[in-house]
């Protein structure tokens, strides 16, 4: 008898069966509305067509709809931070959401507003896992762990406001290569 390893495999091809359900693009709650849109990217720059973001925020007020945050701030009814969305055919997302508020930092102080990011896509055994910081928040400079980046590298992780839209920023993620997002071990 001989035996023949069997091929390793990513996940799929029935990955979507068990994760649609929880499909959407809009994170409700109170708040200054923002949308976010972007696509990701392989390392030749082409547009990854079936990747899935998970989106977790805090609410507008810097809470978290999760029992471990204890803290006393106000949490809207309906309000889940959190949102799953599977790529389009251009490798494109859109979040309707609100802008987060600050958090506390695990070593005191706050944490700038951010949003942070699951990527799930073929050839990826692993999740990855980021953040969305926004351009125009003075609160970035301080912020504890967008100081461990590079400076260098934070661009990657920076939505930028679309000229002339209030409240649309427009955010890329580069799964490899010039201008690779930056990725944290969780």
């Amino acid at each position: 008898m001989v035996l023949i390893p069997t091929a390793s495999q990513t996940v799929g091809p029935f990955l979507h069966i068990g994760m649609n359900e929880l499909n959407t693009n809009e994170i409700v709650g109170d708040g200054e509305r923002i949308a976010i849109t972007g696509r990701i990217l392989d390392g030749e720059g082409q547009p990854v067509p079936d990747a899935v973001l998970e989106f977790w925020q805090a609410n507008a007020h810097g809470k978290y709809a999760h029992p471990e945050d204890q803290q006393n701030k106000p949490l809207e009814t309906g309000f889940t931070g959190f949102a799953r969305i599977p790529t389009d055919t251009g490798g494109g997302f859109r979040l309707s959401t609100v802008k987060p508020g600050p958090v506390p930092a695990r070593t005191g102080g706050v944490q700038a507003p951010h949003i942070l990011i699951g990527v799930m896509a073929r050839g990826l055994l692993a999740r990855l896992v980021t953040r969305i910081y926004f351009s125009d928040e003075a609160a970035n400079a301080a912020d504890p762990v967008l100081a461990l980046v590079a400076a260098e590298r934070r661009a990657t992780l920076i939505a930028r406001r679309e000229d002339g839209k209030d409240r649309r920023y427009v955010w890329d993620i580069r799964l490899r290569g010039e201008g690779e997002t930056v990725f944290f071990e969780c």
